[in-house]
């Protein structure tokens, strides 16, 4: 248990310092991290690096040019000791929206919410963010055939990611 914390601790440190190092790159580069994970694949190390624009999207242009300056950055300043492999992506087309102050933005975003307290006898709602007013969130869902409004407040909000629509 012990070396398990160990290792553990010593991995969070070692984001945390591959953070410092990378937020001033990807400033430079107009993009902002998302999320920095170092996992075990197998016998693989990956250094997974998730990355998007200020506008929440992404394109693999992009990711390809970090991944070029983000090698360059490691290669000089060679953190990491065992041998791994550098992965630069994107979130994802269901990423979680981690910053609900993003929400206030997204107006016209297709998303998955559950809430603490439920709406209409719902937890769970999909639908279009039609606005968001004082943390006051306005969704169109379907109901079957209809179209319906949720309202709802940030605060109510356990975990919301953006949803695809089918």
């Amino acid at each position: 248990m012990a070396l398990l914390l160990l290792c553990f601790g010593r991995n969070m440190d070692r984001t945390e310092h591959l953070k410092e190092m990378f937020l001033p790159v990807l400033d430079e580069m107009g993009v902002r991290l998302y999320d920095l994970v170092y996992r075990n694949s197998g016998r693989e190390r990956i250094l997974e690096v998730s990355i998007m624009k200020q506008d929440g999207s992404m394109d693999l242009d992009t990711c390809a040019a970090v991944s070029e300056r983000l090698s360059e950055v490691l290669d000089e300043k060679d953190p990491i000791a065992e041998e791994y492999t550098l992965e630069v992506c994107s979130p994802g087309a269901e990423r979680e929206i981690r910053d609900l102050n993003e929400l206030d933005a997204m107006a016209g975003e297709y998303v998955y919410v559950r809430l603490r307290e439920p709406f209409k006898k719902m937890l769970e709602i999909t639908g279009e963010i039609l606005s968001v007013e004082n943390d006051l969130i306005t969704l169109e869902y379907r109901d079957k055939a209809a179209r319906r409004k949720a309202e709802f407040t940030k605060d109510n909000i356990d975990y919301i990611r953006l949803a695809v629509r089918i």
